[in-house]
């Protein structure tokens, strides 16, 4: 089940936009629930149900939300084969500033495991874990952290960047400043509004700051409880973690991803792990897999449900 773009998508770049900016998706309506962390925050959880026994639990990927065309995509290829749909926001990212001072970021599995265990006590006897881009690597490195603890029954993930350095670095040559630039704007404005009800995060500077590496040396890391950038995406990359993973696993990175460094096609670190299985098409972009005549359904929302059901 090999992946090929439309003819007018003839370049990574158009493969990772047209989907972003131009794609509409209807999946019907979500039922919002908010729940409570032990730290007395809380995350918005966006759900579809018809009383199914199985869940597909989304995570979205950076400055992403539930709102995201890929997550619809997902949510009804989902729903449409039977599961229940539930597509979590991180914090700040249901269009409501968090509570606390920590925001969301690339390993925080804490929160996804509050949504885990959200729907473990709700009765769900089947629960399968779809991720994209950052939620893919927060996805990887919670299954890998939980071994085989894991109440997951199935896991597919698009578009990771398991080496969050390199990608960093990747994603910030010239090539590709405008990811870079659309990211950046929108995490200095967030930090920028959190500061206007936290006193003590000090934005003094901001502006000065060029690059997504700046960006994590100064906030994500100090905020969240690393010594600097470095030290979060070592100890944040799920690349580490995937000898630990003992659920049926499928992880899919173009490789035409223009967000993606050589790091994060991990060949050799799944050659004969015996839960994951690595595919790597040519073509895809990231997030991309555009497809048409298929009823709205994309490349990547059918290979998920087909790998979820076989």
């Amino acid at each position: 089940m090999d992946y090929k773009p439309p003819y007018f998508l003839f370049n990574a770049h158009l493969e990772t936009i047209y989907p972003s900016l131009l794609r509409k998706v209807n999946c019907g309506t979500f039922q919002r629930e908010r729940i409570t962390t032990p730290d007395d925050d809380f995350l918005d959880l966006d759900w579809l149900k018809q009383k199914s026994s199985s869940l597909i639990i989304i995570s979205h990927g950076l400055e992403g939300s539930s709102k995201r065309p890929y997550v619809m995509g997902m949510a009804r290829a989902g729903f449409e084969k039977g599961f229940d749909i539930l597509a979590w926001n991180y914090r700040g990212c249901s269009e409501e500033m968090n509570k606390q001072l920590r925001f969301y970021h690339s390993g925080a599995t804490d929160d996804l495991d509050v949504v885990i265990q959200h729907a473990v006590r709700l009765g769900y006897q089947h629960i399968h874990l779809i991720g994209f881009s950052l939620g893919g690597n927060l996805t990887l490195k919670y299954l890998g952290e939980q071994g085989h603890s894991a109440p997951i029954e199935k896991c597919i993930v698009f578009s990771v960047p398991l080496d969050l350095h390199s990608s960093c670095v990747k994603i910030s040559q010239p090539g590709n400043w405008i990811y870079a630039n659309r990211f950046l704007k929108s995490l200095k404005k967030k930090v920028t509004a959190k500061s206007l009800v936290k006193s003590e995060l000090d934005i003094t500077g901001i502006d000065r700051i060029k690059t997504l590496v700046d960006f994590d040396d100064r906030f994500t890391a100090p905020i969240h409880g690393f010594q600097n950038a470095v030290d979060y995406y070592t100890r944040s990359s799920s690349l580490y973690y995937l000898a630990s993973i003992a659920v049926p696993t499928l992880i899919i990175n173009a490789r035409n991803d223009p967000f993606l460094s050589e790091r994060c096609y991990p060949v050799n670190e799944v050659k004969n792990h015996p839960f994951i299985q690595f595919e790597n098409p040519v073509y895809g972009g990231h997030v991309g897999f555009a497809q048409f005549r298929k009823n709205g359904l994309y490349w990547s929302e059918e290979r998920a449900i087909d790998f979820l059901t076989s």
